[in-house]
C-alpha cells in the first residue's frame, strides 16, 4: 500500500527545494499589478432551492482584472459579522452547484468558493474563462501553459486570483475580517497554502494533499496525472527541462509555506500516489508556523475523506471563533 518513504523518514523529510531569488520580488510585482484593477464586486442571490442558506453568484476582478466567479453560501440565520472559509477547487474541477459544498455555511461561517479560470469541465461545473493563456504549445492540461516563464504561466494566474479571493472575502460586510482562512483539497489544497502566503492576514489554513508541492519530486516519483502532464512536456521538448523547472519553483507551494505564520492543518493519505506523501511532508517541516499534519494510512488521494473533514471543522473552530 505505501507508495512513498515510512511514516519515520516521512515525519523528518526536510529536502532541499530550489527557490528563485526574485521570488518575493515576483510575487509582490504580481499582486501590485492583479490590485491596480478596480476592486468592483458584483453580487446577484440566487434561488438555489435551499432553506438555510442564502446562495450569491460572485464576480470579482483576478489576474489582468479578468471576471471570476464564485459562489458566496450565508447561513441565513447569523448575527453580526462570520467567520469566513475561502475554498479553492480541485484539479479540473469548478465550484459546481451551490448544494455541493453545504459543509462550512451549516458550521456557521460565510463560504465563498473560487471558480478556477478554464478549468471546470470534469469533476464539477465552471464558468470562468482564461482570456490571458497565450495559446503556447503546451501538453494536454493546465500545468505546462506557459510554462518558459512565470510570468506567462496558467498558475501564475491562478495563484493571483486566489489571493483575490481572499480579499473580496475579507471586504464583504458579512465578514469579520479578522477571521479567514484558506482551504481545499489536491490542487485547492496547494492554492490554500499560496493564498495563505501571498495573504499574511490569512487566520488559518487547511490543506488537504495539497498539490503543486515539491514539484520536482513529485514528476520524479509518480507517472500519475496531472504531474505527468509536466513530464510528458519535457519528454517532448527536453531542451526545455531547465526552464520548466525554473519556472515552477516560483509556483512551488513549499516556497510558499516557507512564507506561511499561519497555523495550518494538512492531510495526506500514504498509498496517495497522486501527490506522494513526502511532498506534503516537505510543507509540512519547511512551513514557517505551526503544522499539524494527518497522515491516513491507508488512504488514497482521499485524504482521509469525512473523516478529515471532523478534523478541518474542529480546527476552523479552534482559530476562527
Amino acid at each position: 500500500m505505501l507508495v512513498d518513504l515510512p511514516l519515520d523518514e516521512l515525519e523528518r523529510y526536510r529536502p532541499e527545494v530550489a527557490e528563485p531569488p526574485d521570488f518575493d520580488a515576483f510575487w509582490q510585482r504580481q499582486l501590485t499589478a492583479a490590485r491596480a484593477h478596480p476592486p468592483e464586486v458584483v453580487r446577484n442571490p440566487v434561488d438555489a432551492g435551499l432553506r438555510t442558506v442564502e446562495v450569491f453568484d460572485l464576480r470579482f476582478p483576478g489576474y489582468g482584472g479578468s471576471p471570476i466567479a464564485a459562489w458566496l453560501l450565508l447561513p441565513a440565520h447569523r448575527d453580526g459579522p462570520l467567520p469566513a472559509v475561502v475554498e479553492f477547487a480541485s484539479y479540473s474541477g469548478g465550484r459546481g452547484l451551490p448544494h455541493d459544498r453545504l459543509v462550512w455555511s451549516s458550521a456557521g461561517y460565510a463560504h465563498l468558493i473560487m471558480d478556477s479560470r478554464g478549468q471546470g469541465s470534469s469533476s464539477t461545473a465552471g464558468v470562468t474563462a482564461d482570456p490571458q493563456d497565450t495559446g503556447a504549445p503546451a501538453s494536454p492540461g493546465f500545468l505546462t501553459r506557459g510554462i518558459l516563464d512565470p510570468d506567462t504561466a496558467y498558475l501564475t494566474r491562478l495563484f493571483i486570483d486566489a489571493a483575490r479571493a481572499v480579499e473580496v472575502a475579507r471586504a464583504l460586510p458579512e465578514v469579520d475580517d479578522s477571521r479567514v482562512a484558506t482551504a481545499g483539497v489536491s490542487q485547492g489544497g496547494g492554492l490554500a497554502l499560496a493564498a495563505g502566503s501571498l495573504d499574511s492576514r490569512v487566520q488559518a489554513v487547511m490543506a488537504a494533499v495539497p498539490f503543486l508541492a515539491h514539484i520536482r519530486r513529485a514528476v520524479d516519483v509518480t507517472d500519475e496525472d496531472p504531474y505527468a502532464e509536466i513530464a510528458t512536456y519535457c519528454r517532448a521538448h527536453p531542451d526545455h527541462l531547465e526552464q520548466v523547472f525554473t519556472t515552477l519553483s516560483y509556483l512551488d507551494v513549499v516556497n510558499h509555506a516557507r512564507r506561511s505564520t499561519a497555523p495550518t492543518l494538512l492531510a495526506t493519505g500514504l498509498a496517495d500516489a497522486v501527490c506522494p506523501p513526502s511532498t506534503v511532508y516537505a510543507v509540512a517541516n519547511h512551513h514557517g508556523g505551526q503544522v499539524r499534519t494527518l497522515a491516513y494510512p491507508f488512504d488514497e488521494h482521499g485524504g482521509g475523506g469525512s473523516h478529515r473533514v471532523r478534523e478541518e471543522l474542529a480546527f476552523a473552530a479552534q482559530h476562527l471563533r
